[in-house]
């Protein structure tokens, strides 16, 4: 099996359009190498299918324009939590004071219907982990790697003109253009078009 970023990104793009299945409404997928690497300290979680859920939660809240989090994305609301057990994700316990209820874990039912993907997706990670590992004496990565972190902050909604739209951290779609998959435009983070307008 091969251990390089693409095919772990194919196999969270499937993981993905494998939620899709199951909520028609849920947005593609614009970017998922930008996972790769990534931990979130507000979602508490690291790369792994209930991660992949969680982040389906706020795709569907950005869906139906619900503004599922604040505290710049760090506190997870009770709307978070409304959609999050749509998708099967249960929180048992009070929300933490800070992050609220972020800290999501996959219900007995949802890991029933999502078995073969979960097994899929932990193959990919695992493998992709060894290859990574394996190489971290031969190549400086900098900071952000060491820590776990994409270094970019906090997600935004970025639109494309089609009217859909995606959460990224700035930082990732400086790299690079992030194409809508419906469209085949760019998406671009609102406030950053209407300081270039002005």
């Amino acid at each position: 099996m091969s251990t390089t970023p693409p095919v772990l990104a194919a196999e969270l793009a499937q993981a993905w359009a494998d939620i899709q299945r199951h909520h028609p409404e849920l947005p593609d997928l614009a970017a998922p190498e930008s996972l790769i690497g990534e931990s979130s300290s507000a979602c508490g979680h690291e790369l792994s299918f209930e991660r992949l859920l969680h982040e389906a939660v706020h795709g569907i809240a950005a869906a139906r324009g619900v503004r599922d989090t604040s505290r710049a994305g760090r506190y997870h609301n009770r709307r978070f939590l409304a959609i999050a057990e749509e998708l099967g994700l249960d929180h048992p316990e009070e929300p933490h004071p800070s992050s609220g209820f972020s800290l999501v874990t996959l219900n007995p039912e949802a890991k029933r219907r999502y078995r073969p993907t979960i097994e899929r997706l932990q193959r990919a990670l695992k493998a992709h982990t060894a290859a990574t590992t394996a190489d971290t004496a031969r190549s400086f990565r900098g900071p952000a790697a060491r820590h776990g972190s994409s270094g970019g902050g906090v997600r935004v909604k970025a639109v494309c003109d089609c009217g859909r739209n995606v959460r990224v951290v700035p930082s990732v779609l400086a790299q690079a253009p992030i194409v809508c998959g419906g469209c085949g435009k760019p998406f671009r983070i609102p406030e950053v078009v209407g300081a270039a307008a002005g």
